[in-house]
């Protein structure tokens, strides 16, 4: 598809978290804002226009999900990840974040141990820290330019009391589109210890060309306790409308996970999401293949510029996501000094690093969702800054 990625569309205004919200998060809003993980590109045209049908059919009443809407994600799933989903597997769900807070209440008692994998995204820590569950951490290791899961000590913490593990996949912030033997080996030691895997794999479909996503249910045995969560909010720039699925096989965590949302009367029956949802899946893909091409073309356009002339800058290789992770340690500044470095100095908004977990520090996260002269303006001011 001819799509104009690089189209500006002014958002400030808008209520939008990732422009509007700058001055609440950095204190001033006098900067380029990519941060927050959405992108700075219009939806695809299926969207707008489903959204915009059913807002001219103009009442809007309680609403249930249709079966076309399951279809759509069933025949998504198969296409682009080869996975064939039942349609009593899902739930719907309101977002991925409520989704992970429901899964950690669900599957692990007061005080028992949850695993996850820093750096990462931070939801995951506080969906069980404000669950009052323990916290195992289980850091990956940063092993030349590759971030790797550290399976010796994954096993340690399996074996002490850990009853869910919180995987990210591909994984938020570094970049990893974790290969199928590392999956295995993932699968292998949570059989041995009887652990429940919730598979965060929102940004499934944002894998860049030569790259493959591999599901990791489509590994599993029948009696490992595998759930996914999936969205189409990433893929299709479509977060604020939060809607996503739960899929299990197990009818039992799918009782246990209806239950955790019926707790907190918790649903996401809203026309407009459920139109953009259908319409995503069945009308999106080729917005979306146009769409990697060009975050290819950025990941490595922002790639080789640090490398040419911020070399103390390191980007760490991405596989997926639309999110760098950039190596800032060679400035040998202060996490507190960083941040004022890129918001005061440069202008430029993006994650700290040490919201991922305190081996982020030294740290930080750039989206890269923005068109490409946006991109080129944020670097010259961090050159410039730098200088």
């Amino acid at each position: 598809m001819n799509i104009d990625f690089d189209q500006v569309f002014p958002r400030m205004g808008s209520n939008s978290v990732k422009h509007d919200g700058c001055a609440d998060y950095f204190g001033t809003a006098d900067l380029l804002p990519l941060w927050v993980a959405d992108m700075d590109f219009a939806s695809p045209e299926a969207v707008t226009r489903a959204i915009v049908e059913r807002a001219n059919h103009a009442l809007y009443g309680y609403t249930f999900y249709p079966e076309s809407a399951y279809d759509a994600l069933i025949g998504w799933l198969k296409k682009r990840h080869n996975w064939d989903v039942h349609r009593e597997w899902i739930i719907m769900a309101p977002g991925v974040v409520p989704s992970l807070f429901a899964c950690v209440m669900a599957f692990a008692k007061v005080g028992e141990g949850v695993i996850v994998q820093p750096p990462v995204y931070f939801p995951f820590f506080s969906a069980v820290t404000t669950n009052h569950r323990r916290l195992i951490e289980n850091p990956l290791r940063l092993v030349g330019e590759r971030y790797e899961i550290d399976f010796e000590h994954l096993e340690q913490c399996a074996g002490n009391g850990a009853r869910l593990l919180l995987f990210c996949s591909p994984h938020n912030p570094v970049g990893r589109v974790w290969g199928e033997n590392e999956l295995i080996k993932l699968l292998q030691i949570t059989r041995r210890y009887d652990i429940t895997i919730i598979s965060d794999e929102i940004h499934a479909d944002l894998v860049y060309p030569g790259e493959r996503h591999i599901a990791l249910a489509t590994l599993a045995e029948p009696t490992d306790k595998v759930i996914t969560t999936v969205a189409p909010s990433k893929t299709f720039n479509i977060p604020g409308l939060g809607l996503s699925c739960i899929i299990s096989p197990n009818a039992t965590h799918r009782q246990a996970l209806k239950h955790a949302f019926e707790t907190l009367h918790v649903s996401n029956n809203n026309p407009f999401s459920i139109a953009a949802f259908e319409a995503s899946y069945r009308g999106g893909e080729a917005w979306l293949d146009s769409l990697l091409v060009y975050l290819q073309d950025n990941r490595d356009f922002v790639s080789e510029y640090f490398a040419k002339n911020l070399p103390a800058i390191k980007v760490i290789p991405s596989q997926g996501t639309y999110l760098l992770w950039l190596d800032c340690r060679d400035l040998k500044l202060s996490d507190v000094k960083l941040r004022e470095f890129f918001v005061h100095k440069a202008k430029v908004g993006m994650n700290p690093g040490t919201v991922f977990g305190k081996n982020g520090s030294g740290f930080m996260r750039l989206n890269i969702a923005s068109p490409r002269h946006v991109l080129a303006d944020a670097l010259g001011k961090i050159k410039h800054a730098f200088e």
